[in-house]
């Protein structure tokens, strides 16, 4: 049986505004784990990092709080790879985009062969060179293939964190107007496996069962990368950046679960929930009942192998 070691990486640092650190705090108070124990879940708590708090950095205007992020990035890599050395399959809750880096960063120490899935409403493959706000949770993808700033992507044991092969980008709204030629152009020139939401959208779980049955041969371990602006904003408006040629809530979570339930699934990250923009608690609650149904869905299928 999987055990689930839970992390909180209340960190906003690499974002544009402050509210997805305290996600992680919303997501202990509305009783995700007790809810995941009530589930038959095994949980294993490694609580919350210190809050790392975005505030704009004119000194840096391309790559704002860059060594914060790389901060956040090492003290992340070092819990996870204490948690995976403990056989916990990591639950990191954050926080921004940025990070991924650790969590992949910390994984990779005990298995190279790591892959990622990017469930992302962003390709995130803009780097300080061509991007105009400098906010790096938009470059996260960038800096994990290699691209970038040297402090972020060589700041693991290897370079790059991860070849493009071992990358499924899915979920991206290609039709949004941040997603630019040079987005278009480094995505095309990596090869790595991008499904857009358009072409995803009321079909996105059988796609996910189809590409998995290729993208987890040979069986490395899967980790899943959960950014809820892969949500429509109408639907779910939460998410730091708003997109409105995403997903619907029921069937993101669909996929969700096809990821989850594979057999090498290793891990779980969720970021960009903003609790500024869920001032009622009414979607914390019903992203914390999502979650819990899924992941106890997904348990009771692995019980049955």
């Amino acid at each position: 049986m999987t055990v689930l070691g839970v992390l909180g990486v209340p960190s906003s640092a690499g974002a544009r505004r402050p509210g997805q650190g305290r996600a992680p705090h919303a997501f202990r108070r509305a009783g995700l784990l007790d809810r995941l124990l009530a589930a038959g879940i095994t949980v294993r708590d490694y609580g919350d990092l210190p809050e790392a708090v975005y505030a704009p950095d004119a000194g840096h205007p391309r790559a704002q709080n860059a060594a914060l992020v790389r901060r956040v990035a090492l003290d992340v890599a070092a819990r996870i790879d204490a948690m995976v050395r403990d056989g916990c399959a990591p639950l990191v809750l954050g926080g921004d985009c940025t990070l991924t880096l650790g969590v992949v960063e910390g994984m990779i120490r005990s298995d190279a062969a790591l892959r990622l899935v990017y469930f992302d409403g962003d390709a995130d493959l803009k780097t300080p060179q061509d991007s105009t706000s400098g906010i790096l949770d938009g470059m996260v993808l960038a800096h994990l293939i290699g691209e970038g700033l040297e402090e972020l992507s060589r700041l693991g044991s290897r370079y790059p964190l991860l070849a493009t092969n071992q990358v499924l980008l899915f979920g991206f709204d290609s039709e949004a107007r941040w997603f630019g030629p040079v987005d278009r152009r480094r995505l095309e020139q990596s090869g790595m496996l991008a499904y857009p939401a358009n072409y995803l959208r009321g079909r996105a779980p059988a796609i996910a069962r189809h590409v998995l049955a290729s993208f987890e041969h040979p069986q490395p371990r899967l980790l899943v990368h959960f950014d809820v602006d892969v949500i429509h904003f109408d639907d779910f408006p939460v998410a730091d950046v708003p997109h409105h040629g995403a997903l619907a809530f029921i069937e993101a979570f669909e996929t969700l679960r096809v990821f989850v339930e594979s057999a090498n699934f290793g891990g779980l990250i969720i970021t960009e929930f903003n609790i500024d923009r869920d001032s009622d608690g009414e979607q914390v609650e019903r992203f914390v009942t999502a979650l819990v149904d899924m992941m106890a869905a997904t348990a009771s299928v692995r019980r049955q192998r």
